[in-house]
């Protein structure tokens, strides 16, 4: 699964010049992605049949492993294999990559850019996203987290809007210095490792396994140091705040399916990185800083959700709305319950179905009207009632109504967070009102009311009528301009003229095409599907989730026994007994 995206963007690129060649590079790229997820789904068939056939005790971390001696002088290996986290993870990197081509097939890019280099750029970020999340050595996890950075660097500086470089020279500097930290934290990992009692005359290792054994060894005050530069970098790479402002820009001047996948599975790698590193190779670091992280999640949350409504670009109002859901996916690794865990991880997938849903919606819309301003659209609805539709089935999502896929994780995150830190969990439901408040705002906007807007109605300013064919004819721009004004301002004007108006704008503006529609049924299917049955899912993440609480040094906290519950006490507490390896045990408050 990373060998053959990158096989197909080696053929890819050497197919994109123009005419002829230009759609064979689609259609190879597409056939290789297509190829990818069939691969997804048999190893997700696979792993089931291996977990239910093996069952929770005694199960090791990874199944489908893969093994060979790299850097043997440090003990360093290119090890692969998956565990119910990292599956669902490269499940939806295999979902999302076809449907990210196929929404990109008619991309208009800089001139002397070609399709096979754009989509070859895609397929290699496909490779580098998948090994990193199936890496299990930590030496391996840290060069695939940096290479996937160069071609999401070039597919933003390549390719991407006007102010191009300036967000890809952002994006890649905030990365490297994340990267140089977590360099160090590395180093230190492996030297710390050599110390303890039972690597004693064995040296370093950044073996994932042995790591995890090891844990209970190093000693606090070492882990905090390393645990500073592994977590710096996952913050950076998630993105919290204040470490956020490379995400926007970035969001927004990428190409529509760069900035798909930048937003709905790049930024994971570092909520992935908290659960994958952090949590249970320094449990007594992450236990110690959690009250940290919860604030961050908590700040994050309002912050991102205060600033969205404020935004007037549509890619960047996106980006702050993923912002604000990244602090309910943090909040929930932090809570240390099976429950919270796990819901973060769901909403680590459901995020990425929702706002890829919903950025590809508005690279559409803004593919038609030519602006990113919000304020040069409106009535939408009015002349593409598909294209308005699926927005509403993105935005509903994206504030976790009931039904939809992202309220099921929400859910979880809240009530596991609840259950341990019940003061966060409080003031981060406050989240949900101010998601309602952003999105519903943006959709009414946008999307409701009468037909306005110099986008809509292609006014292009007091000049009149923008230049070239996709403007309104003569007739229907005067009534045009009777009725909104030059740049959208709405005035009174009769109904008859109204329809007329619409009537010409629905032929110029379009709505959805077949091809659009093929592009997005899938996530809204998905969005409904997982909002009504998340089971499938949950069933694979369920059990890596109870094993990183248990390697964080934690349980699930007993439920509450009503006063007066004769006889209940007993079965209560041996039902919410939870057994731990010896070595994972952490005494909360006492260090030990």
């Amino acid at each position: 699964m990373i060998v053959l995206p990158l096989i197909g963007a080696i053929a890819t690129a050497t197919l994109g010049g123009g005419g002829g060649s230009a759609r064979t590079a689609k259609l190879v790229a597409l056939l290789f992605s297509l190829a990818e997820f069939v691969l997804a789904v048999v190893l997700w068939v696979v792993y089931r049949r291996d977990q239910l056939g093996a069952g929770t005790a005694g199960a090791p971390p990874f199944r489908e492993t893969f093994s060979v001696d790299w850097i043997p002088s440090f003990g360093v290996s290119f090890s692969l294999g998956v565990d119910g986290i990292s599956l669902v993870m490269i499940a939806l990197i295999a979902l999302l990559v076809p449907i990210v081509l196929g929404a990109s097939w008619e991309e208009r890019l800089p001139e002397g850019r070609t399709v096979g280099g754009y989509f070859a750029l895609i397929l290699v970020l496909q490779a580098a996203m998948t090994g990193v999340f199936a890496a299990t050595d930590v030496f391996l996890f840290y060069v695939l987290f940096e290479v996937m950075l160069i071609p999401m660097y070039f597919l933003i500086g390549a390719f991407g809007g006007v102010r191009r470089t300036y967000a890809a020279t952002k994006f890649f500097l905030y990365s490297l210095l994340g990267g140089l930290l977590m360099l160090a934290s590395l180093i230190g990992l492996y030297v710390a490792s050599g110390n303890t009692p039972a690597r004693a005359g064995l040296g370093g290792t950044l073996d994932w396994a042995t790591l995890r054994s090891l844990a209970g060894q190093i000693p606090e005050s070492t882990q905090l140091w390393i645990f500073a530069g592994f977590a710096a970098a996952f913050a950076i790479k998630a993105p919290l705040v204040p470490l956020h402002t490379w995400l926007p820009d970035a969001g927004a001047e990428a190409p529509v399916g760069a900035g798909t996948l930048l937003v709905g599975v790049l930024d994971k790698v570092g909520t992935f990185g908290f659960l994958r590193i952090c949590l249970p190779l320094l449990p007594l670091a992450s236990s110690r800083l959690a009250w940290l992280f919860l604030l961050l999640a908590v700040l994050g949350i309002l912050y991102g959700a205060i600033v969205a409504a404020g935004q007037t670009d549509l890619k960047r109002f996106v980006t702050y709305t993923s912002i604000a859901h990244f602090g309910f996916i943090c909040m929930g690794v932090f809570a240390f319950t099976t429950q919270a865990i796990s819901g973060a991880v769901l909403y680590m997938v459901n995020h990425g179905i929702a706002t890829a849903l919903l950025f590809l919606v508005v690279g559409m819309l803004t593919a038609r009207g030519g602006s990113r301003l919000v304020g040069d659209y409106g009535g939408v609805w009015k002349v593409a009632p598909l294209l308005g539709g699926l927005m509403l089935v993105g935005a509903l999502a994206t504030i976790a109504v009931p039904g939809t896929n992202s309220f099921v994780s929400e859910f979880m995150v809240l009530i596991g967070t609840f259950t341990r830190y019940p003061a966060w969990a409080i003031v981060g439901t406050t989240g949900i009102v101010l998601a309602a408040v952003y999105m519903l705002w943006i959709f009414q906007r946008t999307m409701t009311g009468p037909v306005r807007g110099a986008a809509v109605l292609d006014i292009g300013g007091p000049e009149g009528p923008a230049s070239g064919s996709g403007g309104l004819t003569e007739q229907p721009q005067r009534e045009a301009d009777d009725r909104y004004g030059h740049g959208g301002v709405a005035v009174a004007a009769p109904v008859g003229t109204a329809r007329g108006v619409t009537t010409a704008v629905r032929r110029r503006f379009g709505d959805l095409s077949p091809r659009e529609i093929g592009v997005l049924t899938p996530l809204v299917l998905l969005v409904l599907f997982l909002g009504v049955y998340p089971k499938p899912v949950l069933d694979v993440i369920n059990p890596t989730a109870e094993r990183t609480v248990v390697d964080s040094g934690h349980t699930d906290p007993a439920p509450r026994v009503p006063a007066g519950a004769a006889g209940a006490t007993g079965a209560v507490t041996a039902a919410a007994t939870v057994r731990v390896p010896a070595a994972a045990v952490h005494l909360e408050g006492t260090g030990q």
